[in-house]
C-alpha cells in the first residue's frame, strides 16, 4: 500500500499518516469480516532522482476460506484502492498491489519474508549521503516497523518472540552456555617505550 513521494522532512508524519491510515483500514467491516491477522511491516525507499521518499506498506494476511469463496465477501483490486484512498483522506487514488502467497515459486515462506525485510533499501553511510540518512534517522525516529494483529499476534504471543522493536539482539539463545565469551585482549601503555603492549 502506496501514497505519494514526500520530502526528507516530512517523513516522519508521514509514516504516523500511514500506520493511522493503516488502522483505519483493516477497522473497516468488509476487511475485518474476513480478517483472521496480519502481519504489517513498513518500508521507506529513497528516490535519488528528486530527492524524495517513497513510505509504504506491506501486509501478509491471514483470511478465511469465505473470501475467495463469496463474491459478496471478495475485495477486488480497485476497491482495496478505494478504500485506502479514503483510509488516507487523500484526493487521488493511490496503488495497491495485492497478491494471492501460493505455494508456487517463493511460496509463504518468500511472503513472509518480503513482508518482513528491512526497514529501508541499503545505502552507502558516506557524506555523499549524509543528508539521506539524517532523514531516515529523524523519519523512522520512534516509528514501529513491524506490526501484528489477530491470530499473527497470537502466534508471536505463543511463541514468546521477543519484540522486534525492543528486543535483546545480543542474547538470542535461551542456552547460556552457546552464548560466545569472546576474546579478551588487554593493552597496557608502555610509558619509557611510548606505546602499548599486549598482556599475554
Amino acid at each position: 500500500m502506496t501514497l505519494k513521494n514526500v520530502a526528507g522532512n516530512d517523513l516522519n508524519k508521514t509514516l504516523t499518516l500511514l500506520t493511522q491510515s493503516f488502522d483505519r483500514l483493516f477497522r473497516r467491516a468488509k476487511v475485518k469480516k474476513n480478517l483472521l491477522g496480519y502481519l504489517r511491516s513498513v518500508e521507506v525507499t529513497h528516490n535519488e532522482n528528486d530527492n524524495t521518499y517513497h513510505p509504504h506498506i506491506h501486509v501478509l494476511m491471514m483470511v478465511k476460506p469465505s473470501f475467495f469463496q463469496s463474491k459478496k465477501d471478495y475485495i477486488t483490486q480497485k476497491e482495496w484502492s478505494d478504500m485506502w484512498s479514503q483510509s488516507l483522506k487523500v484526493d487521488y487514488v493511490p496503488m495497491v498491489d495485492i497478491r494471492t502467497v501460493k505455494e508456487k515459486g517463493k511460496g509463504m515462506r518468500g511472503a513472509i519474508l518480503e513482508t518482513a525485510k528491512y526497514p529501508t533499501k541499503p545505502i552507502k553511510l558516506d557524506v555523499e549521503n549524509k543528508q539521506v540518512v539524517d532523514d531516515l534517522y529523524n523519519g523512522l525516529y520512534r516509528k514501529r516497523q513491524l506490526g501484528f494483529g489477530g491470530l499473527f499476534k497470537t502466534i508471536k504471543k505463543q511463541l514468546a518472540l521477543d519484540d522486534v522493536e525492543t528486543g535483546d539482539l545480543v542474547h538470542t539463545s535461551d542456552n547460556a552456555e552457546s552464548i560466545s565469551k569472546g576474546t579478551e585482549i588487554i593493552a597496557i601503555w608502555n610509558a619509557s617505550k611510548q606505546n602499548y603492549y599486549l598482556k599475554k
